[in-house]
């Protein structure tokens, strides 16, 4: 005899279905799911997102219709519907409940609490994104590739120093990949995430399940891959993840702190890989664009800050906007807590111990040089040539590391006054020159030399 459908009714499926699954994938996949009610000989189920609801049709949905006909002896047809509230195309993050355990739990108790904005940070946006010279180029790169009707740039490799916006970039294009279609699957994790995931999904015996999950996706992003160094399994693992995203057709967006190719802890088949599609990178931003990071966050925050002190800020915060912007927070919390206007004696006084000197970074390429030149008894012409001789390339190095430390020029503006090499070679002899710094005190101690120097010529001067 054939029995109603009714809530009561998806209760008694679902304790049939709990008997016949292990008890982690019931509550991550099947408790979650709710009754809402039956049209058309047709029992509708609300879930909280769409991967939940691809999930549950490719591996739950014959074995939810059988015990629901074993309930109510009647063959019904299955239809889930996305809740308002749930995440309608994004995943985000490596505890994923593809990955089973208790990763999987939270989760699916994430997915189901958490409004669809807070998968994907709300404020990495395009819109509020500041474009400069700096990071003009990877800007424009990340907005073709958000583009899913785009075929370019596959992959798209950015790096870059910590804090310069990489991962802002990566959550922008996540945002408006999915807004062109609620049907396309997007999934950026970091690196780390990646690696735990994958090393869960081994002693649980998913490795199956983690590789349809990773590999199902149409836009795989993974942040700060230089930390797969030393990770040969992870390495394997993501090798062929990448390839089997790339023969799809799919797209693939990878961040690090430097060019695939001074990725040498990495497997030369992934750095090759890396370096398939586009390579862009992102500077520390210019005087100017740093004004306008402070500017734009002083209007979202509501903050009334004069310009004076967004000068002062942008002068001697020239390393990255994560610090620029931290430092704006704290002057303002203190503004607020001590019930006074933010100026530019408050500044001083608040942010003096932070800061650099008063002294703003206007050191010249040329004082530099000059410097450099008079002690390694050599010719300007002999920094910014292209001899390769020791004699010569390490006071290139020296002096170009020297102009980045000292002064608040971007690379190519560094590189152009060196003879108008590639920035990435002053990147290279930045790095080069600290590496060398680490190992050998010698060289630490004449670098620190040098630049006392040049700060003491400008300090005797009177400038």
């Amino acid at each position: 005899m054939e029995e109603s459908v009714d809530q009561g009714t998806w209760e008694k499926a679902l304790a049939r279905l709990k008997g016949t699954i292990d008890e982690e994938s019931y509550s991550t996949w099947l408790r979650p799911a709710k009754f809402d009610g039956v049209r058309d000989n047709c029992i509708h189920l609300t879930v909280p997102s769409l991967f939940y609801k691809n999930w549950l049709q490719a591996n739950y949905k014959d074995k939810i219709v059988r015990a629901l006909r074993q309930v109510t002896d009647r063959d019904l047809e299955l239809d889930f519907q996305i809740a308002p509230q749930g995440d309608l195309e994004v995943q985000v993050g490596t505890d994923s409940a593809a990955l089973g355990g208790i990763a999987a739990e939270r989760l699916a108790q994430r997915a189901t609490e958490a409004p669809r904005s807070s998968l994907l940070n709300t404020h990495y946006t395009f819109d509020q994104f500041v474009v400069g010279e700096s990071n003009r180029f990877a800007h424009a790169a990340c907005r073709q590739v958000a583009d899913p009707a785009s075929k370019s740039y596959n992959p798209l490799f950015i790096y870059g120093g910590v804090g310069l916006g990489k991962t802002h970039l990566m959550h922008a294009i996540g945002h408006q990949f999915v807004a062109a279609s609620q049907n396309l699957r997007v999934l950026y994790v970091s690196s780390e995430q990646f690696m735990n995931s994958f090393i869960e999904s081994i002693s649980q015996g998913k490795q199956f399940e983690f590789r349809d999950f990773y590999r199902s996706v149409d836009l795989l992003m993974i942040d700060d891959v230089q930390f797969f160094s030393g990770k040969e399994r992870t390495q394997t693992e993501f090798f062929h993840t990448f390839n089997a995203l790339y023969d799809a057709g799919k797209k693939i967006v990878v961040s690090s702190d430097r060019p695939p190719r001074d990725l040498t802890t990495l497997e030369d088949r992934l750095r090759t890989r890396f370096s398939w599609g586009l390579v862009v990178d992102i500077q520390a931003p210019d005087l100017e664009t740093r004004l306008a990071i402070l500017r734009k966050k002083a209007l979202a925050d509501k903050s009334d800050v004069p310009g004076e002190v967004m000068t002062y800020i942008a002068e001697r915060v020239t390393s990255n906007i994560r610090e620029l912007e931290g430092v704006l927070i704290r002057l303002k919390a203190y503004s607020v807590l001590h019930k006074v206007p933010i100026s530019l004696e408050l500044a001083r006084e608040v942010l003096g111990g932070l800061l650099q000197a008063e002294q703003p970074k206007d050191i010249s390429l040329d004082e530099i040089m000059e410097e450099v030149c008079a002690y390694f008894e050599l010719k300007r012409s002999d920094l910014t040539g292209t001899n390769r001789q020791k004699k010569y390339s390490a006071p290139r190095h020296i002096a170009q590391y020297l102009s980045r430390k000292l002064t608040s020029l971007s690379y190519p503006e560094i590189a152009d006054k060196f003879g108008g090499r590639d920035h990435t070679s002053v990147m290279h002899a930045v790095r080069k020159v600290e590496d060398d710094m680490r190992d050998d005190e010698n060289i630490k101690n004449l670098v620190a030399f040098l630049a006392k120097r040049i700060r003491g010529n400008r300090e005797s001067a009177g400038q």
